[in-house]
């Protein structure tokens, strides 16, 4: 099969809008087509024969059309617009939803989706500490689903409707707002990311009229983010360290212990779950190493847990002490 010509494109047109990047190629095409329902679509063969000798420039609004297909086969390159993706899966979501779609996607709620929406961040999480970009693509693509199902929902509600378009709508007006820097001539109030983050919040605060400094932050959160959050919100406004949750027992020695890593910059959630990863990691390693000798790791006692766990020195060079 011939390279195509240097100058051929496939343009991905999203709801009639031509990507701008599409320009040149358009001016410089030799020949130019478009899917017509009325015409049909242009030959595949005839396109094929065409790119491989003078740029051709072929615009479509469905990449699995047999023209495009043919095309794409070739290695001819697909422009699209930012977003063309995004209106794809939004048609897909509705089409789920809809009557003759799919039984189980028509009977969810927004109270039924939540558990999906809690797990899928989750495994995004796993993907980002893992460095795993094949899964971050997938998780990323599990939780943007969850944001259309929830919008798709939202949207049959008889008292009080609205779309994934109004969503998106609402985020592109609090980024535009948040961002006068940016979007409005310039904020003398940001100088670097510090200063955006603060002027960030107070630009918040203002928009949703808060009273408290700690209106807004999530109660449902896990408890050592919950516990992070409120110090950070609360050393904004300037509440004194000392005035922070402390106690013996063990809530207000967790809240203490998540309020002294916020301060010091750090996440403790994080620090955690790193932790946490550590630990299934060794637990793997030693049921790993017992069944290589032969061992059931279901059937060890204490003294054959010690046995295989692996060796893990701490930064100072020491092994870890248990607290327990």
């Amino acid at each position: 099969m011939s390279a195509p010509h240097q100058g051929s494109v496939v343009v991905l047109a999203a709801e009639g809008v031509l990507p701008s990047a599409a320009l040149p190629s358009l001016r410089a095409a030799a020949h130019l087509f478009a899917t017509d329902p009325a015409l049909g679509d242009p030959p595949p063969g005839a396109l094929v024969e065409l790119a491989a000798a003078e740029p051709v420039v072929l615009v479509v609004d469905d990449l699995d059309l047999p023209a495009a297909k043919a095309l794409t086969a070739l290695g001819v390159p697909v422009l699209a617009a930012p977003g063309t993706g995004l209106l794809a899966a939004a048609r897909v979501m509705d089409v789920l939803r809809s009557p003759g779609g799919c039984p189980w996607d028509a009977e969810q709620t927004h109270a039924s989706l939540r558990q999906y929406l809690v797990e899928e961040c989750y495994e995004l999480l796993d993907a980002i500490d893992e460095g795993d970009r094949v899964a971050l693509r997938e998780e990323l693509g599990d939780v943007l689903l969850q944001v259309l199902f929830h919008a798709r929902v939202a949207e049959e509600d008889a008292a009080d409707p609205f779309t994934v378009d109004d969503v998106a709508r609402d985020l592109v007006t609090k980024l535009v707002g948040r961002h006068p820097h940016v979007f409005s001539g310039g904020d003398p109030a940001v100088r670097d990311a510090g200063t955006q983050e603060l002027r960030w919040e107070e630009l918040k605060q203002t928009e949703k009229r808060r009273e408290s400094c700690v209106d807004g932050v999530a109660s449902g959160q896990p408890a050592l983010a919950l516990a992070a959050k409120l110090t950070q919100r609360t050393a904004r406004a300037n509440l004194p360290a000392d005035l922070l949750p402390a106690g013996e027992d063990v809530g207000a020695r967790l809240f203490a212990t998540a309020a002294r890593a916020r301060l010091d910059g750090t996440d403790p959630e994080d620090a955690a779950r790193a932790v946490a990863r550590r630990f299934t990691a060794d637990v793997r390693a030693a049921e790993l190493a017992a069944r290589a000798d032969g061992v059931d790791p279901a059937r060890m006692d204490h003294d054959g847990w010690r046995r295989y766990w692996p060796a893990r020195e701490s930064q100072d060079g020491t092994r870890p002490r248990s607290l327990i």
